[in-house]
């Protein structure tokens, strides 16, 4: 699933130094081709990375290429959205939500 130039692609290699040492929060999204829901949640996640550029970091993992941080934080069902701040989850999302549901989350986590 190609993704919007503000949308990174986090691997196993990158989560850390993308992710857990930001120095602003970051909305994380599982996902995996196969995965219709996953599709259906796309456009959402290119619409927070707009509307949010500047303020947080909004990417994707792909849970079939990177097993390890999938694993790590306990995913089991997809599309699974993790909204990290200092390195920690604070706010997880499972299958798919509305924008709205995201954009107040995010908005307690800025402010």
């Amino acid at each position: 699933m190609p993704t919007k130039s503000n949308v990174h692609e986090f691997t196993d290699a990158s989560f850390e130094s993308e992710v857990l040492q930001s120095d602003v929060p970051v909305l994380v999204d599982f996902w995996a081709e196969w995965c219709m829901p996953c599709k259906m949640l796309s456009p959402t996640i290119d619409e927070l990375a707009d509307t949010f550029d500047g303020k947080i970091k909004v990417g994707k993992v792909d849970t079939d290429s990177n097993r390890d941080t999938s694993i790590k934080y306990g995913v089991q069902a997809i599309p699974t959205v993790l909204l990290f701040k200092n390195g920690e989850v604070v706010h997880k999302f499972v299958g798919l939500k509305n924008k709205t549901e995201f954009e107040q989350a995010i908005n307690a986590v800025l402010n």
